[in-house]
């Protein structure tokens, strides 16, 4: 709650490079191999996705778009923060208890926090492409 605070109000660019899809994500390609699509449908089953479509309606303009955009980018950075301070705990347990006591941990920070990074991040090229082209359709059409 506190990242998403943070988040929220003070609104950081999150213009990193960290962002930026590289190359050994080909294109979502291992995000599908991982089963991103699988969670997603976990997602919709729960009712997760429409809650989350519900306090984030999807328009089709380029405002929305550049939106939803960020959006990911805050999604993942508080997911990202949340699974390693997750991970530093885990790492404590595992030393001090062992593995056989850390695998909850282990477990709930895949399903809460990897997973959640890894849609966004499969995301996050597909709405950068569609802003793309809706730029580009903007600059044919005032032309």
């Amino acid at each position: 709650m506190g990242v998403a605070y943070f988040t929220q109000i003070f609104k950081p660019k999150l213009s990193s490079t960290y962002f930026n899809p590289k190359e050994w994500e080909n294109e979502g390609k291992i995000y599908k191999w991982f089963g991103i699509h699988a969670f997603r449908k976990i997602l919709v089953w729960t009712g997760w996705e429409k809650l989350n479509k519900a306090s984030n309606p999807v328009k089709k303009n380029f405002t929305a778009l550049k939106h939803l955009e960020y959006n990911t980018r805050q999604s993942e950075f508080g997911h990202l923060i949340i699974f390693l301070i997750v991970l530093a705990f885990t790492i404590f347990v595992i030393l001090y208890y062992g593995f056989q006591q850390s695998l909850s941990l282990i477990i709930l920070n895949i399903l809460l926090n990897v997973y959640p990074i890894g849609i966004q991040r499969y995301n996050r090229p597909r709405l950068r492409k569609a802003i793309n082209n809706y730029r580009n359709f903007s600059i044919l059409n005032n032309n």
